[in-house]
Order: structure tokens, then sequence, then C-alpha cells
């Protein structure tokens, strides 16, 4: 491997490849794997789960626009953490963090690709995952035009069978006004206790949008490209998932579905009466897509960390030919590979959203302070100074529910 100090990322991808990136890290980090889950803790309250957390999620979303659009660049948790508060140790840590997030978040999905995969093929646990884990790793490292346009390819065929599951179960849709009164949740406190563990778990589906920021450096305009592609992504991925919780607590009662290790597969499956092979590709593509995304997004965490001196300068270099962290993405699926054979899919999603909401904190923290004290350039998106402060609020809450619910 031939390496020089001073190559530079490639400033190659525009709003629509960016956005798909976005979309399918969204949608690859939870949907396909744990809308079963969240049905089994919240019940037909599942959908409701899914729009607190969507509710949460938009919050630092909206502070997520703003920092990206103020320091576009590689680390980007980390960096904005540094940029308010100017100490070391604890932007370390912060990008540390989005890094174990990112890391976990593949070895939930690794797990999650195991399920899918026994429809085709039955293979050992960690031969499957060592398998997933070389060629996306592979992958990575080729470079990040391919790499992206992979993901966008693999976003689409994941979108499509989210709208397959919304076509062979729509007549679910016209059981809502029957159902209305299970659907709704009253204002008593015991059933938000399952609503609010059910909105932890969703937390999860929702955690991608932040990944857009680290590869701000490979972004055309990256000021306002960033911004629109993160509130562009949060839209679609919501429209979808809370259309898919309906239809899957209407169609399949929640406490079975929470048993299922493929619940798209099993709804497709119930609504038709076939084999669940083309869910099964489907679950597959989003799933794999949704890793190929991750390893992307922590080795750049990795490489802007190094760059900013908090990291090890090795892990800062780029190799001359692919233009890609190498080195970060080396480690980064060596950890996640270890993560994934070690531990169980809903514990390794629950470390995840606690993680990534610690994060939200710092970064809602890190915009909240930049605002008092620093004057934005005239080409920055800005945003009410309530977003920061109620992202710092709501994103407590849903990691303190962790332990109180």
């Amino acid at each position: 491997m031939v390496e020089r100090s001073n190559p530079t990322l490639k400033r190659s991808l525009n709003l629509p490849l960016l956005l798909f990136y976005g979309v399918g890290n969204i949608l690859g980090a939870g949907i396909y794997v744990l809308v079963g889950e969240v049905a089994g803790i919240a019940g037909y309250y599942a959908p409701v789960a899914f729009v607190v957390s969507a509710l949460i999620a938009a919050i630092t979303a909206v502070t997520y626009m703003e920092l990206s659009s103020r320091m576009p660049k590689s680390g980007g948790e980390a960096v904005y953490v540094d940029q308010a508060f100017n100490r070391p140790m604890l932007s370390r840590l912060v990008g540390l963090l989005v890094c174990f997030g990112g890391i976990v978040s593949s070895a939930t999905l690794s797990r999650g690709f195991v399920g899918y995969f026994e429809l085709f093929v039955a293979l050992p646990d960690v031969v499957s995952i060592c398998l997933l884990l070389l060629l996306l790793g592979t992958a990575a490292v080729i470079g990040i035009t391919e790499s992206v346009t992979v993901a966008t390819v693999l976003t689409v065929i994941e979108m499509a069978g989210l709208f397959l599951i919304l076509w062979v179960g729509g007549d679910a849709f016209l059981r809502i006004p029957e159902q209305m009164p299970a659907l709704i949740p009253p204002l008593a406190f015991a059933p938000w206790v399952g609503i609010i563990a059910g909105a932890f778990l969703a937390f999860y589906a929702f955690i991608g949008f932040e990944d857009m920021v680290n590869v701000a450096e490979e972004v055309k305009t990256p000021q306002r490209t960033v911004p629109l592609a993160i509130i562009l992504a949060m839209v679609i991925c919501t429209l979808l998932y809370g259309a898919i919780a309906l239809v899957a607590v209407l169609q399949v009662e929640p406490e079975v579905l929470g048993e299922q290790d493929a619940p798209l597969a099993y709804i497709y499956q119930q609504a038709t009466g076939r084999a669940p092979v083309v869910m099964g590709l489907f679950g597959l593509c989003a799933i794999v897509n949704g890793v190929l995304i991750q390893i992307i997004m922590v080795s750049r965490v990795l490489y802007g960390m190094a760059q900013q001196g908090l990291l090890p300068e090795v892990l800062a270099s780029v190799h001359t030919r692919f233009r890609t962290p190498v080195r970060s993405t080396v480690l980064t699926v060596l950890i996640i590979l270890a993560l994934a054979v070690l531990f169980p899919l809903v514990t390794l999603a629950s470390i995840t959203s606690f993680a990534v909401l610690l994060v939200f904190v710092s970064v809602n923290a890190a915009l909240f302070k930049l605002k008092l004290t620093t004057t934005a350039a005239p080409d920055v998106v800005e945003v009410p100074m309530i977003f920061p402060f109620l992202g710092m609020v709501s994103s407590l809450f849903l990691a303190a529910s962790s332990f109180l619910f």
C-alpha cells in the first residue's frame, strides 16, 4: 500500500447521492430488523412509539443542519464540540461515542443479516457475518463514489421492499377506522411505559441522518447540500416508518411479530400466503446497505479525529489510489466483527441508541454554546435557539427512559 502525507478526500457527492446515502442509512438501520421488537414491547401502540422517536430525532436533525453548514468537515460531532468548548478530552470522548454508536449499529445489523440470510442459506452465524463484513469492508476501501453509488442502488431496492409491504398489506389501512381505539393510547401511565420503552428501541431506526455530516468533505457545496439532504431524508423516512408500523400491527398480532427474526418477511408471508423469498432479498439489501454506510461513516470520523490530533496520526492516512482512509476502515471492520459475534441483536440496538442519544446531548449543547458566543457566516443555514435546547432535553429524557421504564 503506497501512501503519501498530503492526499485529500475526493469531493464527488451531489445532493441526490447524499440524499440516498442518508435515506439508505436510516432505513437500513432498523425498520427491517426491529419493527417486530418494537411491536413486541409497545403492542398496538408501536406506530405511536415510532412517532415519538421521530419527533425527538427531528429536533436534533435541525441542530445538525446548522452545525453541518457552519463546519462541513469529517469527524463532524467531535469537530462541533471542539469548536464550542475547546476541550480536547471532551471532543475525543464525543468522537469515540460517535464511532462506538456506528460500530455497534453495524454489529446490530450484521446480527439482523443472519435472520434474513437463513431464508436462503443455512450457515453458522459467525461465517455469515464474516462473509458480509469482508465484502463490505472491501467495497468501502475501493472508493467513496463507488461505495455511495452501491448504497444508492441498495437504497432504491430496500425502499421498493417497503413499498411492497405497503402494497400486499394495504388492506390493513381499511381497518384503521374500526381499530382506531386500539391504536390511540389513553392518557394513563401504564400504556405510556410501553410506548416510551418502545420509542427508545425504535429510536435506533432513525439513527443515520447524523452520519451524513461525516462525509461533508466529500460533498460538493456542503454548506447548502448537507442541511437540505438531512431534512429531506428525515421526512421521507418518517412517512415510510409510520406507514410500515401501521401495517405491521394491523396485519400481525404484535406479540407474534415480536418473536420474528425477519419481521417484514413474516408480514409478507402472512399477507400473501407465499414463501417470503422476495422480502428476504429486500431485507438482505437493506441490511447490507446499512452496514456499508456505517462502515463509511465510522472510518471518516476516525480519519477526521486523527486529522484534528484527537487520535493517532496513523488513522489520518489516505490511500493515494483509492483516496479513502484504508487503515481507519480496516480497524472499523475488525471491531464490528468482534461485537457482532459476541452480543445479541436487541442488546446491541439498545447500546447504540443510548450512545447516540448521549452524542445528541453533546451536539445540541455545542450549538447552543456557539449561538451564544459566535456569529455565523452569511452563507450558513441558521435555526432558532429553541431547537438545540429542546434537543438536549428530549435526548436526555429518552436516554434516561432506558433506566426508568
